[in-house]
């Protein structure tokens, strides 16, 4: 069992490229041929960097489904993962009241959703230590398949400015 003392870290990940075909409601969108490469890279970027979330929070949409399991598959292991219609519809209020939730024995938390609520979750959620330059690049929005790491203190106790962005990781 893991101790619940300890620095959390929070990986928001938005969906890889999609696909934008006629007729087909936003939701059921699948990735590109292009976003389908920037999955598996996203995979193996975060295996590289020892990134391997303990749990794992994904929209309910095709293309937020794919980038997962194509990223699972680069990434050399199986978390748990939770699809969550939620987190569709989820601005950063409800995306961070959802981290909230996330039980205290998981460290490495990696949320996959949708711009621009990848982007202002990460902006809300950095406190005064956060990296000036990475801050002002995902203010801006961020492109798809990049992630942003956080570190927090405890998910119960996360809100505006209570985490510290690091990084914000693009697509190769």
């Amino acid at each position: 069992m893991t101790s619940d003392s300890g620095t959390r870290r929070l990986l928001l990940l938005r969906h890889a490229k999609a696909e934008h075909p006629d007729l087909i409601a936003d939701i059921q969108r699948p990735l590109s041929l292009h976003g389908r490469r920037q999955s598996t890279h996203v995979g193996e970027g975060l295996a590289a960097d020892d990134l391997v979330p303990d749990l794992v929070l994904c929209s309910a949409s095709v293309r937020t489904r794919q980038t997962w399991d194509l990223a699972r598959a680069s990434l050399g292991a199986d978390p748990d993962v939770r699809f969550l219609d939620e987190l569709y519809y989820a601005g950063s209020r409800a995306l961070i009241d959802l981290v909230r939730a996330v039980p205290a024995d998981v460290r490495t938390l990696l949320v996959v959703g949708h711009e621009p609520t990848m982007s202002q979750s990460a902006v809300a959620l950095a406190g005064p230590d956060s990296d000036p330059a990475t801050l002002a690049r995902v203010r801006v929005g961020v492109p798809t398949a990049s992630w942003s790491l956080l570190e927090v203190d405890g998910w119960d106790a996360l809100g505006s400015g209570s985490a510290t962005l690091r990084r914000l990781v693009l697509p190769g």
